[in-house]
């Protein structure tokens, strides 16, 4: 068994504006997130993507820094990165996309390198399917795990490719609203049903700040949202959550709904710092024990002694 996780995601640039404030240009995109919230699980980490020639040295030397394998990631010097601005409203759950700049992305070919064919688990960032397929077809032998993310974009635009892609992975993790697009039905019960049929032998349908929730045959699990009293940014809090949740399963020795119920915990801490600053500032200098100290809040959340009589 070894200990490899593939991740197939944006390295971007964003601009974003919340109540709280706004930023200029600063590092984003999926791949960004998710590694970063893995980089504390798993020393083998590869990150399959694509940059233009404006991506800054500074923030490669970070993603290095963080022991991400950067083999997959393509840079044309000739192209500018892939760029997305957007303003998110007062509920901080809505947000209005400014400009989306695809720039590299329309030329990506993903490419896994020959030493993460082999990788025990394959994270699949929110993506066009037709490449998230593409990566899959290039693995030497199957995964243990296939975690894909999507959104509503994908659903509405690339459903037959989408629904193929659905099949082949394991878990999928989508939020409430795109749970309900996917199977047209408003129980997230009965969309949870849906999906499983689908293919994926669990799935995660998350809340927001309203927590996530986990589903595997009858099997149903409900992670809190941990009460913050500052929020900042909500960008890239899904990314970070699927990061930590897919990290903390690679370095485990079996996959099954107990192991899940951990890793959805995990993810949901790490989400909860990404949210507190701007862009990927807090995963960056967020520590393992502050992260420890982190789930333990969420453990406490739900802890309770009760006698009936």
């Amino acid at each position: 068994m070894n200990n490899k996780l593939l991740v197939l995601g944006t390295i971007a640039y964003d601009a974003i504006e919340t109540p709280f404030g706004k930023t200029g240009k600063i590092l984003g995109g999926c791949a960004t997130y998710i590694g970063l919230a893995a980089s504390h699980f798993t020393s083998q980490c590869g990150l399959i993507s694509i940059l233009g020639g404006d991506f800054e040295e500074k923030h490669l030397t970070l993603l290095k820094e963080k022991k991400l394998d950067l083999e997959g990631v393509e840079q044309l010097q000739e192209e500018k990165t892939f760029f997305w601005s957007g303003k998110y409203h007062n509920d901080l759950n809505t947000r209005t996309t400014l400009e989306t700049q695809l720039n590299v992305l329309t030329k990506f070919e993903p490419k896994v390198p020959e030493k993460f064919r082999d990788a025990r688990m394959v994270l699949l960032g929110n993506l066009d399917p037709n490449i998230q397929l593409k990566v899959l077809a290039q693995m030497k032998q199957q995964p243990d795990l296939i975690v894909m993310d999507t959104m509503n974009f994908w659903i509405e635009s690339y459903r037959d490719k989408l629904d193929e892609l659905i099949a082949k992975v394991d878990v999928i993790s989508i939020n409430d609203e795109e749970a309900r697009q996917l199977t047209q039905k408003h129980s997230l019960v009965e969309a949870a049903k849906d999906l499983q049929a689908m293919g994926p032998k669990y799935v995660v349908i998350k809340k927001g700040e309203h927590g996530a929730l986990l589903f595997h045959g009858s099997n149903i699990f409900c992670a809190p949202g941990l009460p913050l009293e500052e929020v900042f940014d909500p960008t890239g809090a899904g990314d970070s959550f699927i990061g930590g949740f897919t990290a903390y399963l690679v370095q485990r020795k079996k996959i099954n709904f107990e192991e899940m119920k951990t890793a959805v915990i995990v993810g949901s801490a790490m989400a909860s710092f990404t949210v507190q600053e701007f862009g990927t500032t807090a995963l960056e200098k967020m520590t393992f024990l502050q992260l420890a100290q982190r789930i333990q809040a969420f453990k406490s959340l739900t802890e309770f002694d009760i006698e009936l009589t």
